[in-house]
């Protein structure tokens, strides 16, 4: 089965961390995952400068590594980004900010990734939102 993966809510809540163990369960039990797609709040689990409390798991951590680890397709809708403070190198040059927050393993791009990643999958799955 080949699943695309939309995570819309923050870093910290218990949907991103459902979203993870998915992805992971899912990539152990021999399905693919087309592309990690982080809109809305999701963009924050993508963000490098956000920091854990000592006694909670290090959910934008555990992405990161696992992204890079399992070479993933993951990008960060890049307006949801700009609008919350989430920038690459590129985007923080830009627009002129002191500070990109945002590397690799990630990508800033469009919504129509979305729209393309439901088309190549089987199933598209969503975590978080209202």
């Amino acid at each position: 089965m080949k699943f695309a993966i939309a995570l819309f809510s923050p870093a910290h809540a218990p949907s991103s961390r459902r979203a993870l163990r998915f992805a992971q369960a899912a990539l152990a039990g021999g399905h693919e995952i087309v592309r990690l797609f982080f809109y809305q709040d999701g963009v924050h689990s993508a963000a490098s400068n956000v920091v854990s409390a000592q006694d909670e798991l290090d959910l934008p951590a555990e992405w990161r590594a696992f992204v890079a680890a399992e070479n993933l397709d993951a990008i960060v809708c890049i307006a949801a980004a700009l609008r919350r403070g989430v920038l690459n190198e590129e985007e923080a040059q830009r627009y002129q900010r002191p500070a990109a927050n945002l590397g690799a393993p990630w990508e800033l791009s469009g919504l129509g990734q979305l729209h393309e990643a439901s088309q190549l999958a089987d199933r598209l799955i969503c975590f978080g939102g209202h």
